[in-house]
């Protein structure tokens, strides 16, 4: 009985402090071929063609991708200094 509840304490416990697991939002997929698959993880047609090299396949536009609201990676707002008299 101990061994029991010991089982569903750690259930519960891990359950408790996972992490939601969320969907991928990359533009491109790589396509396997042969038994198949599909990996959506690819920020460029580059860098996923880059990926098939020798494994075999083609690589798509991501139809399911949905970009990120807001200002691109790496830009930065600049103020302007005010000169006052």
């Amino acid at each position: 009985m101990r061994i029991l509840f010991f089982v569903l304490g750690t259930i519960v416990g891990m359950a408790a402090i996972g992490t939601r697991a969320e969907a991928q939002n990359y533009p491109w997929c790589a396509e396997f071929s042969g038994p198949g698959g599909t990996n959506c993880g690819f920020t460029s047609f580059q860098q996923c063609m880059g990926y098939l090299q020798g494994i075999g396949g083609f690589c798509n536009q991501n139809t399911q991708y949905q970009p990120t609201v807001g200002p691109p990676a790496g830009y930065r707002l600049r103020h302007k200094s005010h000169t006052h008299y």
